[in-house]
């Protein structure tokens, strides 16, 4: 695409989103209780694939007795 300085781009700012716990826990017994993949538990919660990964990470560190503070 060539320059076009009568076209305006505009940035969107990302807005990180904080999820209830009641949902993070939703979604990691989506992937670890009822054998979904995590694309398709990710995807019917309308979430990208990373975040079931992290929370599943942290749920697993919580029960081991350590924990993540990253969400």
């Amino acid at each position: 695409m060539e320059y076009n300085p009568n076209i305006e781009w505009k940035m969107t700012k990302r807005t990180n989103r904080s999820y209830p716990t009641e949902f993070k826990q939703e979604a990691v017994a989506l992937v670890t209780e009822q054998i979904h993949s995590v694309a398709k538990a990710a995807a019917s919660l309308g979430i990208t694939d990373k975040l079931p990964y992290n929370w599943i990470a942290k749920f697993e560190a919580e029960q081991s007795g350590t924990s993540l503070n990253a969400d």
